[in-house]
Formats: C-alpha cells, structure tokens, sequence
C-alpha cells in the first residue's frame, strides 16, 4: 500500500480486499484539495486542477491510493445513470 505523501489530514482509512486487489490507502478529495489551497495559497479551482495534473495522474502502479469524492445517492445516479 502506498500513501500519499503531504495529504496525511485527508486520510480516511483503507479499503477492504476483493479478489486479486490489496488494500489500498484512501484519502477524502475535498480535504485534498483545503490542503493544496493552504499549502499553495491558491484558489480552489486552481487546486482541483493541481490536484487531478499532480495527484490523480501520477499512477504508481497498483497500489496506488485512492481518493473518495463523497456524494449523495441522487448525484450518483445523475454522473452514473
């Protein structure tokens, strides 16, 4: 399991095995993004996009962390559905 580095405020737990897949460290998005804001004294759009260009496109592989983006059952169904 990797960790996330700078993000140790966000982090919210690991997830649970299925199958062939390990655990996997799992951090909370909009805690990700106060800490960018704060850290790099920028706006929030502007941390959102430094987070998806610096975080979410740096795979490392299969134990790359995930970061959850909560949401209610309706916005689910909306961006799923």
């Amino acid at each position: 399991m990797l960790l996330a580095e700078g993000y140790e405020d966000a982090f919210i737990g690991i997830t649970i095995p299925q199958s062939s897949r390990d655990e996997l460290a799992m951090y909370d998005f909009a805690i990700c993004i106060d800490i960018i804001m704060k850290r790099e004294n920028i706006k929030e759009e502007d941390a959102v996009d430094y987070f998806y260009f610096n975080v979410v496109n740096s795979f490392a592989g299969n134990y790359t962390p995930l970061f959850l983006k909560r949401a209610t059952l309706e916005q689910a169904s909306k961006t799923h559905g």
